[in-house]
């Protein structure tokens, strides 16, 4: 076994990995962790993540040429992005600011987006509060709007495309793809996220990257 072995479902957060495994141009297996079906709660996915998340990944070629697994989405992107030198800028500077906005997109609009499309979309039957919708709308819009004003006269998050363009794009895209909110969310009103955001999809290894590991 010489690739890297990811085990993924074409999840916003898996996607992110295997957008980045394709850009990156590195060899690797994908294995479909079927949460629908609890397959991360098996013995042997556990090994690799105690947390029972997808994706998580493991490199037979990691630090001593040992075998390296590494879980969590954000981890993993730095960790591949460490291991080529690619994708994150050699500048300290820079190289800070794109730490930063990873750390951005798993602290708040991972959390955040994924408890609006949770409540929005798939609770109805079981919350009819207006409470939690309400809640993560506003939070899912004050998020767009910090990303639309980073990105003005921006190509990119930081100069250059990154393992931080790759974390949030594909939860952006997730608002329209998997929730169907994007006029709930007045989505066309965030000009540069939208810019971005085709930027990012017209990649061929995004293009790549998002069908990796789909849903059966």
């Amino acid at each position: 076994m010489n690739k890297i072995q990811l085990h993924s479902l074409a999840t916003p957060n898996g996607q992110k990995v295997s957008i980045a495994l394709e850009e990156l141009g590195l060899a690797y297996d994908s294995h479909t962790i079927n949460i629908m079906k609890d397959d991360q709660f098996t013995p042997e996915f556990i090994a690799l993540n105690p947390n029972s998340k997808i994706p998580a990944i493991l490199d037979p070629n990691g630090p001593g040429n040992t075998e390296h697994a590494v879980m969590e989405s954000g981890a993993i992107l730095l960790y591949l992005a460490e291991k080529t030198g690619k994708l994150i800028s050699h500048d300290p500077v820079k190289r800070s600011e794109t730490i930063q906005w990873l750390f951005f997109q798993m602290a708040s609009i991972g959390p955040m987006f994924g408890q609006f499309g949770h409540f929005y979309k798939y609770a109805g039957e079981k919350c009819d509060h207006p409470y939690p919708v309400t809640r993560y709308t506003n939070e899912a819009k004050r998020l767009l709007k910090v990303l639309d004003k980073r990105l003005v006269n921006r190509d990119y998050i930081v100069d250059e495309y990154s393992i931080a363009d790759i974390a949030i794009f594909p939860w952006v895209l997730c608002l329209d793809k998997f929730y169907s909110a994007s006029e709930h969310l007045s989505l066309s009103e965030f000009k540069n996220v939208n810019r971005w955001l085709q930027v990012c999809l017209d990649k061929p290894a995004t293009q790549a990257g998002l069908n990796v590991c789909p849903f059966n």
